[in-house]
């Protein structure tokens, strides 16, 4: 625990006055963003001095700027001339000041896209611990164009100009750097997640790693957007988390591990992260998490002199399971709220925003615990689809399973028919996975309905649509949910996929009076027995 630092403001500050040099996380190897942005590099130098930037390759330099060392932070800021994807480069920069000219160089610079990702012990878990470790650890040196880094795990009180400590600065994957250690560096979904865009893209990726397992989204947002789903940043005012593995004092990790990061030229971010939020500020989250995404957005966007885009593409992970034993819905409602309560993504609470669904990829004999699901290739490929789609704009491309688009109800015999608008793969008709919420009606239209969830059995399944039997309400059903369990289904084996193998994502939506939690576009209509079969012929 010694390493997991507690950074107080005397440490912030010691960067004033410091010797020239690179903010610490510039160096040999790395990624820096390509066109239409440029990167930003920022460093250390002497009050009143000037820096020049030059950028070259094969001994002719490409571009160069300079700018001047500003006090009292004696830091220098430059954006450059935005380059194509490629290299290798050299970057030196050279201090010009009343005590002479000092040099500093990077090599094997490339430019390409730079992501950062971050989250809980999801995202912290690397290469080593996944599924074919040893085949996936042995192909690291076949991808020399992905660059990894990964910040060390350090919480401060205030804001942090700089990293205090790296793990891993930039390198080259190998199977040591990418497998180092249970939760350590490098992570494997966002290892898995540039790989696969690599193979996609087909230029340089550049991942920054982030995360601490075991904390809630409060430690990794700041001041302002907690202040937005009115928490207080005081610790003495969050609620105690005995659970909680890591640091959950509000805005300690957004302190150390993201505001230093800030002046970086950034493509995406990708978050894995929800499970400490399970037993702290649950019914929060459809608040806090599109607030963090917002203000990470803003406070990068301005970070990077605008260079960073203000509505960059943010990709996340929908939780997966953890228990098996039934003891409340923490991890559906959950679920739910990373969708800002619509289900799905992009909506317009969460704009260029993507999901993976992970809802069937449960594994139960994890040796590091169910809630660390092992299978992290699925994840990562599925959050690259989303990427493809919505920040590369790829068109055409599902990244996303089916999700309802209209529920008929037959309050005659008794049928309920789901209406999608993908086509739909049917692995097994499941009987527990749809349920109805039974309840009398309220006494006044303003009132909340309270449900007595009852499962229904799925029983037709055709190309754009699944058929329910209800007897258990037919007059007192008031709403429709699916897949609302912390373990609804078996590895892979949930009942509803598309033809592209993605699953049906959970949802939960009630009829008109209910109450306002339904996704957005969701139509209950009740017909007649005989109409119905006329609607449907």
């Amino acid at each position: 625990m010694a390493a997991r630092l507690l950074l107080l403001l005397g440490v912030a500050c010691t960067a004033a006055g410091a010797t020239f040099r690179f903010a610490s996380y510039y160096a040999d190897h790395m990624v820096l963003q390509k066109e239409p942005a440029g990167a930003v590099i920022w460093g250390y130098g002497d009050d009143g001095a000037n820096v020049t930037v030059s950028v070259s390759k094969s001994h002719v330099v490409v571009t160069k700027k300079t700018a001047g060392v500003k006090a009292p932070s004696g830091t220098w800021k430059i954006v450059l001339a935005p380059m194509g994807p490629g290299g290798p480069y050299h970057i030196t920069a050279k201090q010009h000041s009343g005590k002479g000219q000092t040099n500093r160089t990077l090599q094997d610079v490339y430019f390409g896209d730079v992501w950062l990702c971050s989250g809980q012990s999801n995202m912290e878990m690397t290469v080593l611990q996944v599924f074919n470790a040893s085949q996936e650890l042995s192909k690291a040196s076949s991808y020399p164009y992905v660059r990894v880094f990964s910040a060390s795990l350090i919480q401060s009180e205030v804001e942090l100009q700089d990293l205090g400590k790296i793990d891993l600065q930039w390198a080259v994957p190998t199977a040591e750097n990418l497998g180092h250690g249970n939760f350590s560096f490098f992570s494997a979904v966002c290892w898995l997640f540039g790989r696969y865009l690599y193979e996609t893209l087909k230029y340089p990726i550049g991942l920054v790693a982030s995360s601490w397992g075991g904390t809630p989204i409060e430690a990794w947002s700041s001041r302002r957007a907690l202040r937005k789903c009115g928490l207080s940043h005081k610790a003495g005012r969050f609620p105690a988390c005995e659970l909680c593995s890591g640091p959950m004092t509000p805005s300690v990790l957004w302190n150390a591990m993201i505001h230093p990061l800030l002046n970086m030229t950034l493509w995406g971010v990708i978050w894995y992260q929800g499970e400490e939020n399970t037993i702290l500020n649950t019914d929060l989250y459809n608040c806090t998490f599109p607030a963090l995404i917002d203000d990470w957005r803003s406070s990068f966007h301005m970070g990077s002199d605008g260079q960073t885009q203000q509505q960059f593409p943010f990709g996340f992970v929908q939780l997966s399971t953890s228990r098996r034993t039934k003891i409340d819905d923490s991890y559906p409602r959950i679920r739910w709220h990373q969708t800002a309560d619509y289900g799905y993504v992009p909506n317009k609470k969460m704009p260029n925003t993507f999901m993976a669904v992970a809802v069937d990829l449960c594994d139960e004999h994890s040796p590091y615990g169910s809630i660390h699901p092992r299978d992290k290739q699925s994840v990562a490929y599925r959050l690259h689809l989303g990427a493809r789609a919505v920040a590369y704009g790829e068109k055409d491309l599902v990244f996303q399973g089916p999700y309802p688009e209209t529920v008929l109800v037959d309050v005659v015999a008794g049928f309920i028919y789901v209406l999608y608008g993908q086509e739909l793969q049917f692995l097994h008709m499941d009987n527990h996975i749809f349920e109805v919420c039974c309840s009398l009606q309220a006494e006044r239209p303003s009132q909340a309905v309270k449900c007595t969830w009852s499962p229904v059995s799925m029983v037709i399944g055709s190309s754009h649509m699944v058929t329910l039997f209800n007897m258990t309400c037919l007059a007192t059903m008031r709403g429709l949910r699916y897949a609302w369990a912390e373990w609804p289904c078996e590895y892979k084996q949930c009942p509803l996929y598309n033809m592209q193998g993605l699953p049906a994502p959970p949802f939960i939506a009630y009829m008109a009076g209910g109450n306002e939690t339904g996704p957005a576009g969701l139509q209950f209509l009740l017909l007649s027995h005989e109409r119905l079969k006329r609607g449907l012929s």
